[in-house]
């Protein structure tokens, strides 16, 4: 499948000299299509669609039973409770930061329930729903948000590695693993997950460079929730991120990121050609991030509401229960029992959280160097000396 190409075309010089162009001529805008052509198996309004050109990926899913399908579904919506009172808590001054993954559950777990344990998966600082799938306690992932720990968890026990805040670097990490797998002939594959943003990053493209040449069996998904903090995609790129996958040499392909059953289709397809030698893909899962970058963000300034709203009626949870429904492959006594199980998993948080610690305040000036240094010892006494004074202020007065 493929999406009319918006390269660049080179701008025509001036006949009057000093190389400057002409004044009719105008820089080359990308094209953008009304509606990208991606991968689908779920509508919107929850109907079960089938094509010629996606049979290879139907075959992944063709028999998925109802159990299976209701599984997902609980999947995401315990996954959103839990996502919902993360952001309460730190809008409760609880969390020091928080990631929202709202509107990017489908692409989430699809792709997490598309992995075998002994897959080894990569993930940037959003991905609680992969974490859920991976076995990961959510309230593991919290520590780190708090500042207690740097991670909260053992990456080895469920094949999750801990969270990576610096943009696009894991891709790098998921590359060299999965060399190491195919050199020592493991039957397995490596998973790394990115946003738009992060295909910018120079890591990105030489994760990309090395995949190929050494055909590692590793799956890049990118999910393109349209904005990198404020930035469009159209800002990063002149072409849909799944077709860079061509100059590499290896597949790339555009899901719809809000269909769960896409996503666990074309996943499973992704991560099987790996294990058996035919080396990286690249997917796009194409979605929205209906709130904000992070909390600390506030998406109003740089987008409007229509475009909110728009997405708003293509909600991956809303999508798979109207499946549900329609096809008799759940009842209201299973939604009344999820909803209580949701409420349970918000209030379970919320009381781990809570009981957690205070950060280690001094813990910053730890590991900085090896063996020590002076300037450290002399920041990490004046610090010392800053915190002690709050304990000296009279109630209610302010530190002289």
């Amino acid at each position: 499948m493929t999406v009319e190409s918006t390269a660049a075309r080179k701008p025509r010089r001036s006949s009057t000299g000093g190389g400057k162009r002409a004044a009719s001529a105008k820089k080359a805008a990308p094209q953008k299509s009304t509606e990208p052509e991606l991968v689908q198996l779920l509508t919107p309004e929850g109907k079960r669609v089938k094509s010629a050109e996606n049979a290879v990926y139907d075959a992944y899913v063709d028999g998925i039973t109802s159990e299976e399908l209701r599984g997902l579904y609980r999947d995401m919506v315990l996954t959103r409770r839990f996502d919902a009172e993360a952001t309460s808590l730190q809008r409760q001054g609880e969390l020091g930061l928080w990631a929202s993954l709202l509107g990017q559950e489908a692409a989430q777990i699809g792709s997490g329930r598309a992995t075998r344990d002994d897959d080894y998966v990569f993930p940037t600082y959003r991905e609680h729903g992969v974490a859920w799938c991976r076995g990961v306690d959510p309230t593991n992932l919290l520590g780190m948000f708090r500042g207690v720990n740097n991670g909260g968890w053992d990456p080895n026990s469920n094949n999750f590695h801990l969270y990576t805040i610096v943009i696009g670097s894991q891709t790098l990490h998921a590359t060299g693993y999965a060399m190491g797998v195919a050199k020592d002939g493991a039957d397995s594959a490596v998973i790394a997950y990115f946003g738009d943003g992060a295909s910018s990053q120079g890591d990105v493209a030489e994760s990309f460079t090395f995949s190929a040449v050494y055909n590692a069996p590793v799956v890049f998904f990118c999910q393109n929730n349209q904005w990198a903090i404020s930035e469009p995609t159209e800002k990063q790129t002149r072409v849909p991120l799944y077709q860079r996958a061509q100059g590499y040499g290896f597949p790339g392909v555009r899901i719809d990121g809000n269909d769960v059953l896409a996503v666990l289709a074309v996943t499973k397809w992704a991560l099987e050609r790996a294990r058996t030698g035919e080396g990286p893909a690249l997917i796009e899962a194409f979605t929205y991030r209906m709130g904000a970058h992070t909390t600390s963000d506030d998406p109003s300034k740089y987008r409007n509401d229509d475009e909110r709203v728009a997405w708003e009626a293509k909600d991956p949870i809303l999508r798979l229960r109207a499946f549900l429904e329609s096809e008799g492959h759940a009842d209201e006594g299973f939604f009344a029992e999820l909803d209580d199980e949701s409420e349970a998993l918000g209030k379970r948080v919320r009381e781990v959280v809570r009981a957690m610690p205070d950060p280690d305040l001094m813990a910053i000036f730890e590991n900085v160097y090896a063996d020590g240094h002076a300037l450290v010892d002399e920041e990490r006494a004046q610090f010392a000396a800053y915190q002690a004074s709050f304990a000296d202020a009279p109630a209610g007065g302010e530190v002289k």
